[in-house]
């Protein structure tokens, strides 16, 4: 190897060791907290992230195009969903919304665009008159949407996302959620993709099958 070389890759490798020992630790307490106890999964054989979330939260809204951008490169092995988490009656309205149009098979079609008539076009989704002529403008029958929304297993999975909300000691959105055994604030990530560069490292940590501690 001639001299030359070889004292660029000496380098390559000092750099390289300079910019571990410069990257921040993920440290629990700190960047994330550990769920105690663990809560199960719904994702068997799989990692689960999970996001709880408002539509009425504009922190929420500005997180969406980040989790659309970290959603195409999850690897296989990872599981992701949302929860509406629910803190009172408005919210569990909203969180009604969310599992109708689920169980519509309308969630792909129109989450995004629900957050944008929100955020943008300032829709009130507790106005009953301004959200049927939204759903009518997707082409949603809203008597039927409302048939939806009343069912047994709407409601079933509203009072289940509260009790989630309530499991996972969230009490801010959003929120991620790893396995069950951790979950990320706002102010523990630092920003939208420090939020999801720490959900990350705890998708690695799980797959290692590291334990998780205080």
């Amino acid at each position: 190897m001639d001299k030359t070389r070889r004292n660029t890759l000496i380098a390559l490798a000092l750099a390289a060791l300079g910019g571990a020992r410069l990257a921040p630790a993920q440290q629990p307490g700190t960047n994330y907290t550990v769920l105690k106890p663990e809560q199960p999964v719904n994702a068997p054989g799989k990692i689960e992230v999970v996001e709880f979330f408002w539509y009425g939260c504009i922190h929420c809204y500005n997180l969406e195009s980040e989790i659309e951008k970290w959603q195409r490169k999850l690897a296989p092995d990872v599981q992701f969903r949302r929860i509406p988490a629910i803190f009172n009656a408005r919210w569990g309205y909203d969180a009604g919304i969310y599992f109708a149009l689920e169980a519509m098979g309308l969630l792909d079609k129109l989450h995004r665009p629900l957050f944008d008539a929100i955020h943008v076009d300032r829709l009130r989704t507790d106005d009953p008159r301004a959200f049927n002529a939204w759903l009518q403008k997707q082409g949603v029958d809203a008597k039927r949407f409302e048939e939806v929304f009343k069912s047994f297993g709407v409601q079933s999975k509203v009072r289940q996302a509260q009790q989630l909300t309530l499991a996972y000691r969230i009490d801010g959105t959003p929120a991620m959620a790893v396995h069950g055994r951790y979950t990320v604030s706002p102010e523990q990530g630092g920003s939208q993709r420090g939020v999801l560069a720490v959900v990350d490292h705890l998708v690695e940590l799980t797959r290692k099958g590291a334990p998780a501690r205080k």
